[in-house]
């Protein structure tokens, strides 16, 4: 099973984690498969060592794969949480106050998005 944190904007604009969970299946020797999710391009990204982005939306709904370094979001409440490399997000976040978002080393990071 993958664990996947979602960030999202509730009706009075105001951004949230939620923790959920992708169920695999198992495919025998290819191993344990998630069920297909369509989704529209991949983007490959890397931002400076002193990344350190203010309140913004995601700009459309997408998966943010990081790849070598580690990041703090903060919602628009003050919730902040760290994610590790190897963390996947679902930002949905496209409208309402958005987020925070801020490199925890300071060294060059890389990441994917999946557009959905």
């Amino acid at each position: 099973m993958f664990t996947i944190t979602r960030i999202y904007s509730d009706a009075n604009g105001e951004s949230h984690f939620e923790d959920r969970t992708v169920p695999l299946h198992d495919k025998g020797d290819i191993g344990f498969l998630s069920d297909a999710e369509n989704v529209k391009e991949i983007i490959f990204r890397e931002v400076s060592p002193s990344y350190d982005y203010d309140f913004h939306n995601a700009p459309q709904k997408q998966y943010i794969i990081l790849l070598d370094g580690g990041v703090e979001i903060e919602t628009s409440l003050g919730e902040k949480r760290e994610f590790a490399t190897g963390e996947i997000l679902l930002v949905e976040d496209t409208t309402g106050k958005g987020h925070k978002t801020r490199n925890l080393e300071k060294k060059l990071r890389k990441s994917i998005f999946i557009t959905l």
